[in-house]
Formats: C-alpha cells, structure tokens, sequence
C-alpha cells in the first residue's frame, strides 16, 4: 500500500490550487502533466507534480502527450485549501 503524505503549501502552491479551483487552470502532458493557470505554463512543475501525486488536484479526463484538459480540484484538495 503507497500512501502519500501532503505536501507543505507555499504560497505558490495555495495561488496555484485558487487558480485550479477558480477552473483557470488546465494540463497538458502525460502521466505527470503539466499545470497551466490562464493559457500560460505554470512556473513550477515540481509543485504541480507534488499537488498532483497527494491528491489534491487531477485532471478531469485522460491525458495524453499535447493533450489538453481542465484541471480540477478533489474534495481533499478543496479541504486543504480551506484549512488555509
């Protein structure tokens, strides 16, 4: 069993999932996609790749390589963000 701890948000990360939670934001790529907040990529892969690997956001749908899908908050993500 893998259990996956949440990370510390920084700034960056809590601006990130108010973007994702306020639906500007999208993924592009493939099993680690990437985050981009209003048409432009995120500046922080890593913290896109930790948010996504604790669960807190996800893509609304399946992922390819250039493919492009909105990004959306889970309930554990939503709890986070309101713990903050």
């Amino acid at each position: 069993m893998t259990t996956t701890k949440t990370p510390e948000l920084t700034g960056r990360a809590r601006s990130m999932l108010r973007a994702v939670a306020a639906g500007r934001a999208e993924f592009c790529g493939g099993r680690e996609p990437d985050l981009y907040v209003d048409g432009l990529p995120c500046c922080d892969q890593l913290t896109t790749h930790e948010l996504v690997r604790a669960g807190l956001v996800r893509p609304s749908g399946p992922t390819g390589w250039g493919s492009w899908v909105r990004a959306e908050m889970t309930d554990e993500g939503r709890a986070v963000l309101a713990a903050v």
